[in-house]
């Protein structure tokens, strides 16, 4: 286990990546070591932390903090150990192989290498797929849900980051599939809802503020690239689960409802118990059990993922409720626990 560790985040101009500095910025294990920020400024503005994110301001150094132009022999130079990608798909798959190269560990919060099947990868178009340098790199790559592969993660070179809605519902299934107890013939549907920055901070027409706020709308139906991060994570077929995402009028949180059916009927304690026994020794989630349905406004600005559940009648049909922070479980936050993993720290160190 080491002590501390220096770090670096390449791609902290976004909501994710401001996210990211100020949990390693007040990290305990990183005080006195603040990480290596690199990228670019905003247009217009000089290359310093706090000027791009004046909310980082504090007494302790950081308006002295710069975003450096990135390099492979500034990263060596300053001994960085641990890589953070805060990058588009693209630049991670660019980058992720050369930092392997290096010696350095990587948490990609992107996409680039969280799916293992090509066909689940072909969302994204990837100009690389197929490559021999891409396989092996995938190869190495741990998907980064601690609660499910928590072991792996300790020892991983690569950590890919979830998706934000992925952790939300695969969080909340994970059990209910691993048990066996679902009658997933008859279909399960994932109905989730996301604020506007889950859509990151490049504008567009459907985040502008005229376009989102009073609303509500889907989109990216039968086609949202977090899918196969749910049939992968809960061994499911695209006949079995049905995920529409929406857009709410709100800054940040997920709530996602979940409909199930069981092939025989269940009581609430039973439920309440199978969670319980999956989630012992996971600190980032918390369960309402039955009855007791999440919302978003308990979880945002934190690191928890929320679930509640409630049965009908008979026991057969259950509803499941997940909340989390887009940005922080389902994003910053989550990378901060997996860092905390692959260094031998406690998980939920710097998080709560």
């Amino acid at each position: 286990m080491a002590n501390s560790i220096q770090t670096a985040v390449l791609g902290v101009s976004g909501y994710a990546g401001a996210e990211l500095a100020r949990l390693l910025l007040h990290h305990p294990r990183l005080k006195g070591r603040p990480p290596v920020f690199l990228g670019r400024a905003e247009a217009g503005q000089e290359a310093s932390l706090t000027v791009l994110h004046p909310q980082l301001a504090d007494n302790n150094g950081s308006a002295g903090l710069k975003i450096e132009p990135f390099s492979w022999d500034l990263l060596k130079a300053r001994g960085v150990e641990a890589l953070f990608l805060a990058t588009p798909h693209e630049q991670s798959r660019e980058f992720a192989p050369l930092a392997l190269q290096h010696g350095i560990r990587v948490i990609d919060l992107s996409g680039a290498w969280r799916l293992t099947e090509p066909a689940n990868r072909a969302v994204y178009k990837f100009p690389d797929e197929g490559g021999s340098v891409a396989a092996a790199v995938q190869a190495k790559a741990v998907y980064g849900s601690p609660e499910l592969h928590r072991e792996e993660i300790r020892h991983a070179e690569l950590v890919a980051n979830p998706g934000c809605y992925a952790t939300s519902i695969i969080l909340a299934l994970k059990p209910l599939v691993a048990s066996g107890w679902l009658d997933t013939d008859r279909g399960i549907i994932c109905d989730a809802k996301s604020g506007v920055s889950g859509a990151g901070k490049a504008p567009s027409a459907k985040t502008h503020y005229m376009y989102a706020a009073d609303n509500l709308s889907a989109y990216g139906v039968f086609a949202h690239r977090h899918t196969g991060e749910l049939l992968e994570q809960l061994g499911l077929d695209r006949s079995q689960i049905v995920f529409t995402p929406h857009l709410l009028p709100i800054p940040r949180g997920i709530l996602a409802t979940i409909y199930v059916s069981f092939r025989e009927s269940r009581s609430a304690a039973e439920v309440d118990t199978l969670y319980r026994e999956f989630y012992a020794g996971s600190p980032m989630v918390r369960l309402f059990g039955a009855g007791h349905l999440p919302q978003i406004q308990y979880s945002v600005r934190t690191n928890y993922c929320d679930i509640g559940f409630e049965l009908d009648k008979e026991g057969r049909r259950c509803i499941v409720v997940s909340c989390l922070d887009n940005l922080l479980k389902g994003a910053a936050g989550q990378a901060v626990e997996n860092l905390n993993l692959m260094y031998g720290w406690d998980e939920a160190e710097g998080l709560t």
